[in-house]
């Protein structure tokens, strides 16, 4: 990849920021390990676990909710220098539920460090990290964490980087004793040995690598330098002449590493301080600088054109807004700025709807707490105060037209019916909604239009779970919840014709149409829910009223006959019809067609369908058992069944509607063990003793309808 500023004179202190994200499988020691890089760094001076004892809790879990469960729900931003280095720091979630966490955030960083579980090794949201990485071009080292635990073996973990992952995975460092006799690590590029000792493991004592380890060193370096040569001409002839100098291996793995090519794999002990300081060296050795990376901006009203963005403080502002918060004073924005400088009480403008807004406050974030500054430039993460925007929005100094790519936002799988528990809370109901809703784009509210009631929408039961505490602690409103709405689907099985004459008279003038045709499946591999043919020849259907027709069928699509849920993969075909010169009209021809598609829709066996997940599950071996029985319970299909290290997979596709608990009972039956991640798959026909269910259920709800 070509840096974006290879014309541009380079500034030394931009090349010393480091922009860094730390994306894991949830409990694979994430917050653990950022919470030692900030005491290594001297950023706090006394270390606090994720469950501690000491009530404190992690210094980025800063939510009373995370500190209590013991997991991160919101990414949280930090700085700290290491050497001359300064490190811009996200501590990402690793639960699926909170899954836009991460991906805002791998969209404004340079570069990531992927933690993995020395005894779990890759697991299936190291896949979903992995595949985020990937989707923003984000070049990362990894670091296999817990390898104090029993069962730890660093070895199987690269294995599965490589075979899982498709990483081209190397250690640069190899652990001296593993579990209980964890004690340092070799570092392979040095030919060194490091022990970390002192209560907290600051205290750093360099040796000679022990005889014991000095084969399996030589083995694995060989094995590294091969590797990394393919990066460094200069280096594939350091060693054909003899030994390679550690300057070049380094700069060759550097190269691999920012061309996305080749992952260095640390190794240590997050919570037994052991090789953590080592593998801020390799932050600084290995990882991007803002001007490793390429950024891109597009001109408005020119969207074909790309521009490569400068790390330039002198050249015209682009930064984005990837993250808000309602703080105690207002909204907070999180930026990343790219181009230029952001200077307080200089006006910005939002590319998207062309606002204008003064800087008032600009702050440094250190997880909930926050340092005032004057500037910030490119390469910076600060947060602004006051500022009403969207996550994903660019602002530019006026002076240039540009956007940036926002980043991806999952669909959510999930919904529930919410209802205040006394009508006075309803303002703060409201208030809550208003913020979630923009603060996360992943989770959705929406009004049922049949029923009226409030629906919310998220990733998975704990990310609903989390935000109706939300709402509880911070809003003071009590929720009552209903059954979640599977988001079931309508449609149609054979071709049937319709012919339909719509004739009103009312005094003065009336109303006339004729319209025939046939309706038809679209097969689900085609994608489109929905497509109008016009067949019309002759003129019985005057042109301007073709679109009416096409207004008419789109109006039936969105509440079915069957049980009221919208209507997909429908082909209306109109081929013969018939006009009045006087009562014709643009809605005459849309009731028309709204009738002969109803007349359509009940001849051609109209099914119910319902959303499938691919669901993986993931435990003990000795859990094989009841995850399978809680999979086909659950009317799933088991699509493949693996087995590795004593961890089974099990991926099977199960319909949403019996997916709901799930995370409950599968904790119960292993021991909260095992873990599942889900996503939707596709739709498929409910049978028929649920639909007809469904169908009676949804009779007696509208009964007092038409």
């Amino acid at each position: 990849m070509t840096s974006a500023t290879q014309a541009t004179k380079r500034d030394p202190k931009l090349e010393r920021i480091r922009n860094i994200g730390i994306s894991a499988h949830i409990d694979s020691g994430k917050t653990t390990l950022t919470e030692r890089i900030l005491f290594y760094t001297n950023k706090i001076h006394a270390i606090h676990e994720v469950r501690g004892k000491d009530g404190v809790g992690a210094t980025m879990d800063s939510m009373d909710l995370e500190r209590e469960r013991g997991i991160t729900i919101q990414s949280a931003a930090t700085y700290a220098t290491w050497k001359d280095i300064t490190i811009n720091i996200i501590d990402t979630p690793g639960h699926v539920d909170f899954t836009i966490e991460v991906e805002r955030s791998l969209r404004v960083l340079d570069s990531a460090i992927m933690v993995l579980c020395g005894v779990a090794g890759v697991q299936s949201q190291s896949i979903t990290v992995d595949r985020q990485m990937k989707r923003y071009n984000v070049p990362r080292v990894a670091f296999i964490n817990k390898l104090d635990r029993t069962g730890a073996n660093p070895w199987r973990v690269i294995d599965q980087l490589r075979e899982k992952l498709h990483l081209n995975a190397h250690a640069v460092q190899l652990p001296i004793g593993l579990e209980n006799d964890l004690k340092g690590i070799v570092d392979l590029v040095e030919m060194k040995a490091y022990y970390f000792e002192g209560p907290n493991g600051q205290d750093i004592k360099i040796t000679d690598i022990p005889d014991e380890l000095k084969d399996q060193a030589n083995e694995k370096r060989e094995a590294l330098l091969d590797a990394v040569s393919l990066f460094s001409d200069e280096l594939t002839e350091e060693m054909l002449e003899g030994t390679p100098s550690e300057a070049r291996i380094k700069e060759a793995i550097r190269r691999g590493v920012l061309a996305l090519k080749f992952v260095p794999v640390f190794m240590g002990s997050a919570f037994k301080n052991k090789g953590v300081q080592r593998l801020l060296d390799g932050v600084a050795d290995y990882l991007a600088s803002p001007y490793d990376v390429e950024n891109t901006a597009k001109e408005i009203g020119n969207e074909e054109n790309e521009l490569i963005l400068d790390s330039d403080p002198e050249k015209p502002l682009v930064c984005l807004a990837f993250k808000l918060e309602d703080g105690r004073y207002g909204q907070l924005t999180y930026v990343r700025v790219y181009q230029g400088r952001l200077e307080k009480g200089m006006t910005i403008y939002n590319s998207s709807n062309n606002k204008r807004h003064n800087i008032g406050r600009l702050v440094r974030m250190h997880s909930n707490e926050m340092e005032d500054i004057s500037k910030a430039e490119a390469g910076d993460i600060v947060a602004l105060f006051g500022i009403d925007c969207a996550s994903g929005d660019t602002f530019t100094d006026g002076k240039t037209k540009l956007t940036m790519e926002s980043m991806f936002v999952p669909n959510p799988v999930i919904s529930l019916t919410i209802e205040c528990k006394e009508s006075k809370q309803l303002p703060n109901l409201a208030k809550a909604l208003n913020r979630f809703t923009k603060e996360d784009p992943t989770f959705q509210t929406e009004i049922d239009k049949e029923s009226g009631q409030t629906i919310i929408k998220g990733m998975g039961e704990l990310h609903l779970e989390v935000y109706i505490e939300r709402m509880k602690r911070e809003y003071g409103v009590d929720l009552v919840t209903g059954a979640p709405q599977v988001a079931y689907r309508e449609t149609i099985t054979k071709s049937a014709e319709f012919d339909y004459t719509h004739k009103k008279q009312t005094g003065g003038q009336g109303q006339f149409s004729r319209v025939a045709g046939y309706i038809e499946p679209i097969p689900q591999e085609e994608g489109k829910d929905y497509e109008f043919v016009d067949k019309i020849v002759g003129g019985s259907i005057p042109r301007e009223y073709i679109g009416s027709c096409d207004k008419g069928f789109r109006s039936c699509l969105e509440r079915g006959s069957l049980i009221g849920f919208p209507i997909i993969g429908v082909r209306c075909v109109i081929n013969d019809g018939a006009y009045h010169d006087v009562d014709s009209s643009d809605m005459a021809f849309q009731i028309g067609a709204r009738y002969g598609f109803r007349q359509g829709f009940s001849k051609a066996a109209p099914i119910i369908l319902e959303p499938i997940m691919r669901v993986e599950v993931e435990g003990p071996n000795e859990f094989q058992g009841a995850i399978l029985a809680s999979v086909n319970q659950r009317r799933g299909m088991i699509l493949n069944t693996t087995e590795e290290n004593g961890y089974a997979k099990i991926e099977a596709e199960v319909p949403l509607a019996d997916m709901f608990g799930y995370s409950t009972v599968l904790r119960s039956s292993t021991q909260g063990k095992a873990e599942f991640a889900m996503e939707f798959s596709k739709y498929a026909p409910v049978p028929r003793n649920v639909a007809e269910e469904l169908m009676k259920k949804y009779k007696v709800n509208n009964k007092d309808e038409e």
